[in-house]
């Protein structure tokens, strides 16, 4: 028979380590050669047991003394698999951990004690500009409250719940049964009281035994300034009933914000267009231009091109943490060509674009002569295109 390694090396720790450093190397040693995870190879098997082995002598006090005076010959003679016995030692934390990594669902109970609510959601539609500013919506919704007959025991009026006789009230059961490596315990949920500990032999007809009863409530609720689309609104203690005694979960309000057929938003800006004549692109001009806090005036500069995008700082939507802060909005000029011109305002053009070298004065392969100007060029023009 091939001699035994240290059990401490079979662990890969160290001599003085401490009870939670030699159960964390066990864990990630029997889950590294646990056999469901390598079927048929027997090489892993005995690995395994190895590690089963080397955990159930140094997790123990009296035996890992032992264990550090005599070595292996404290144990010689012993019954069980690997000249260990197994029997009678309680795994479950440890296996429970295990087999949940392994098959995603875990082998122990689940908490009895006390636990907060579900969150219950529900959503809200609201304008583009009721989310750049903030508002308030009243929302309705199912509430479950206490049931007034029963006072939330559940149980019908004159009776009361029960103390479980399958766990015994403690809300969970212990399983023992025998696998390849010795004898194990499987700790779970009590199937009779859910993990309650108690039992309503006879329910309330109001509640049916929940101890709530729902009921429709309406609830004002702030919007903040800045929310974006798809973003929620917590409300606190507006959610399920908590367990055994637990606090209530809260109400979460998604928010869908309707398009806005001017405005676009990235993040804490705005973008939108605004269309501007040809005449006061070409010699600059105020325009008159939409954001979310109203019309303002704008001074377009001489020469601007179509496309030209500007910067209205502080225009934008505020920041959730801080209304104070706002991003900017940001408008892209767009240079309307005149249509349906006058014959003075197409002779005014033709002239503006023989002087600065287009081609509207070609007509027919023909050069038209210039005709002399009553009024100066530039009054002209601006003259003809106030016209359009």
């Amino acid at each position: 028979m091939a001699e035994k390694r240290d059990y401490y090396e079979v662990l890969g720790v160290a001599k003085n380590a401490s009870d939670d450093d030699i159960k964390k190397a066990f864990r990630q040693t029997a889950k590294k050669y646990h056999p469901d995870m390598h079927p048929g190879d027997k090489e892993c098997e005995e690995k395994f047991k190895e590690a089963q082995e080397a955990y159930a002598v140094l997790s123990d006090a009296e035996k890992r003394r032992q264990y550090d005076q005599f070595g292996h010959a404290a144990f010689d003679g012993a019954g069980g698999g690997g000249g260990f016995d197994f029997s009678g030692m309680d795994m479950s934390d440890i296996f429970g951990d295990i087999f949940g990594d392994l098959f995603g669902r875990g082998r122990r109970a689940g908490n009895t004690g006390p636990a907060k609510g579900a969150n219950v959601r529900m959503s809200v539609r609201i304008t583009f500009e009721e989310a750049v500013f903030g508002c308030e919506k009243e929302l309705e919704f199912s509430y479950k409250e206490e049931c007034s007959t029963c006072h939330g025991s559940g149980a019908k009026p004159g009776t009361s719940p029960e103390t479980c006789t399958k766990c015994g009230g403690k809300g969970k059961v212990v399983y023992s049964q025998q696998s390849l490596f010795g004898m194990m315990q499987n700790v779970q949920t009590c199937p009779d009281c859910g993990g309650t500990g108690k039992v309503v032999r006879e329910k309330c007809q109001d509640c049916r035994g929940s101890g709530y009863v729902a009921k429709r409530v309406k609830k004002k609720v702030d919007i903040p300034a800045g929310i974006d689309n798809g973003q929620c609104v917590r409300v606190r203690d507006y959610g399920e009933p908590g367990r055994a005694g637990g606090p209530r979960g809260d109400l979460l309000v998604e928010v869908v914000v309707a398009r806005n057929n001017m405005f676009e938003r990235q993040d804490m800006h705005i973008f939108s267009n605004a269309s501007i004549s040809f005449g006061v692109a070409a010699l600059g001009g105020d325009i008159r231009i939409k954001t979310v806090d109203g019309d303002i005036i704008y001074t377009v500069a001489p020469g601007t091109q179509t496309g030209t995008r500007i910067r209205l700082k502080g225009k934008g939507v505020p920041s959730i943490r801080n209304k104070e802060v706002r991003g900017d909005h940001y408008v892209t000029l767009v240079v309307q060509t005149p249509t349906n011109l006058s014959k003075e305002a197409k002779e005014a053009l033709r002239q503006f674009d023989e002087l600065s070298g287009g081609s509207l004065s070609q007509e027919g392969g023909a050069t038209t002569e210039r005709k002399g100007k009553k009024k100066g060029f530039m009054d002209k023009i601006k003259e003809s295109l106030d016209d359009l």
